[in-house]
């Protein structure tokens, strides 16, 4: 008796550490930053952008990853969230409030979250979400190119995820990684930036000279710099035109760090 519960005992200090053991943190690449020849112009009109050293997740947030921390933050569930920070199509393809179900499996990117609770996210990962410049920037690479954006077929390819149903199922996460090691940041979902709602002003020529670089008229969009890059200025738009309680079926995100 007294082996067997001296072994009993150990198994379950062995569990204790088992459990006790963290989860494999999320992958987070450096990119080094420097000068950008942004489709927003830092000054409103031809300055680059300059940005810092920065890290950046690997991949989009998927179902998995959000659901465990809708788990430990239950005030992000679909059912306890107020309005105030998610509209009511929030996590709305989820079979239960804390179950992901058919519609929404564990490896596809997390989308219909709301800017709030993607920011929430990334805060209970020491992080925060991507700055338009910085996301703009690491979106510009491709497997060996830095700024792969005067390249005729880059474009094209990214151009030709737009023509794709939007009804299809979302593929998993996990694309080939571009030059930084970074996936999926064209062709999988839009993506939420932190600074979304700076990159429309009002036209009051007055305030365009403000502490805000990113601002720009809104009617003024056409003299934006690289007017080839359609598939960016799309995401302009498309960024421009939300609220933060916004959710949408092709909206996701991923979280950023300084370096």
């Amino acid at each position: 008796m007294r082996r067997r519960s001296s072994f009993a005992r150990s198994a379950l200090v062995l569990l204790g550490l088992m459990l006790a053991v963290p989860t494999l943190a999320a992958d987070y690449k450096v990119l080094p930053g420097g000068r950008f020849e942004s489709v927003l112009p830092a000054d409103g009109k031809t300055a680059p952008a300059v940005l810092k050293p920065f890290r950046l997740r690997a991949e989009p947030v998927t179902n998995a990853e959000f659901l465990a921390f809708v788990k430990a933050h239950p005030e992000w569930r679909r059912d306890r969230v107020p309005s105030v920070f998610a509209d009511g199509r929030y996590l709305s393809q989820w079979a239960a409030p804390d179950q992901l179900g058919p519609g929404a499996l564990p490896r596809q990117p997390v989308t219909q979250v709301s800017w709030f609770a993607a920011q929430a996210f990334c805060e209970s990962e020491h992080a925060r979400l991507p700055t338009w410049y910085e996301w703009e920037y690491a979106a510009a690479a491709d497997a060996t190119r830095a700024d792969a954006r005067s390249d005729p077929a880059w474009r094209e390819r990214v151009l030709s995820w737009y023509s794709r149903p939007s009804r299809q199922a979302l593929p998993p996460v996990g694309g080939k990684p571009d030059i930084h090691g970074v996936r999926d940041l064209n062709g999988l979902v839009w993506e939420w930036v932190e600074d979304f709602n700076a990159m429309m002003t009002s036209a009051d020529s007055r305030e365009q000279d403000g502490a805000d670089k990113l601002k720009f008229c809104g009617a003024g969009a056409i003299t934006m710099e690289q007017k080839e890059n359609y598939a960016t200025l799309m995401r302009v738009a498309m960024l421009s035109s939300l609220k933060a309680t916004d959710t949408t079926a092709n909206l996701g995100f991923r979280c950023a760090r300084p370096e």
